[in-house]
């Protein structure tokens, strides 16, 4: 059995994902919000069984893009790139839970809660970011299926 049957859920989120990231303060102030674009996809050749492409944009212009490899075992994704070391898990039928650490800053540590609807085409996902042990913003994430 490989990735796609062994971590079903994940397997739903395959595809295209239009969104809005909003980062607010701990007191609730937004302090960042951006488009994004997100693919997805389970490769069936090369080393990575599992890539997510990010695609972000600003509306003053900047735009980002940030690819995330997997690699599969045990019933977990983990990701060790040059931004992000974490990985992630299902923990029910709608709800996967991730977490990292930032390569550049390991004092920095994030939780995320990615929730998929039954008809698998709404996911709303949340960050909590923590320095030191101590949560210090949100981020918070609406995206619809585009394909």
């Amino acid at each position: 059995m490989g990735i796609k049957e062994e971590m079903p859920l994940l397997a739903r989120h395959e595809g295209e994902w239009e969104g809005t990231y909003t980062f607010v303060d701990r007191e609730g102030k937004i302090t960042d919000r951006h488009r994004s674009h997100l693919t997805c996809s389970f490769p069936t050749e090369g080393e990575f069984p599992y890539w997510q492409t990010n695609r972000y944009t600003w509306d003053d212009g900047r735009t980002e893009t940030i690819d995330f490899p997997g690699m599969y075992k045990d019933g977990k994704l983990y990701f060790d790139t040059e931004r992000i070391n974490g990985h992630c898990w299902e923990i029910d039928d709608h709800a996967i839970v991730l977490t990292w650490v930032y390569q550049q800053d390991a004092s920095i540590t994030l939780y995320e809660l990615i929730h998929l609807d039954e008809s698998g085409t709404n996911r709303s996902r949340t960050w909590q970011w923590f320095k030191d042990g101590v949560c210090f913003q949100r981020t918070l994430i609406d995206e619809k299926k585009i394909k």
